[in-house]
């Protein structure tokens, strides 16, 4: 059993977005964050109640960035504890089909990786485990 089963079961959803060069999209996490400020994250968030997991991830896609993509396939999942849930976290592959590329105030900076490079940015926690273990797996 993992976490502390007291808390409640969520869904979160994250997205590695790759441009037409293959380049995987990076966010830095800005200072105001209470999680992992300044860490590199990947373009997501939680699940709404009722909300299907591919519109809850467009939705925190276009929200953090600007950007439209298109799902293309499902790269992994993770757990992740939250200070007040477990999370479920499903990781899916997307590419990027249109948008200006504009921040939230989530996050200050972005980056476009080439995915050979990801595992030596700070992705923190699980998602850097993640992240570690994704880049290790055959092209």
């Amino acid at each position: 059993m993992w976490g502390n089963a007291e808390k409640p079961l969520g869904l979160a959803v994250k997205a590695l977005v790759r441009d037409e060069r293959g380049a995987v999209l990076a966010l830095r996490r800005s200072r105001t964050v209470h999680q992992f400020p300044q860490a590199w994250d990947l373009p997501g968030g939680t699940v709404e109640p009722g909300e299907s997991f591919d519109a809850a991830l467009l939705r925190e896609i276009q929200e953090e960035t600007g950007l439209q993509v298109a799902l293309t396939g499902l790269a992994g999942a993770m757990e992740y504890e939250a200070p007040a849930a477990r999370l479920a976290v499903l990781v899916l592959k997307a590419r990027c089909t249109g948008g200006e590329l504009r921040l939230s105030p989530e996050h200050d900076l972005f980056a476009w990786l080439p995915p050979t490079r990801l595992s030596s940015w700070d992705f923190r926690g699980q998602l850097g485990r993640f992240i570690a273990d994704y880049c290790q797996r055959p092209a």
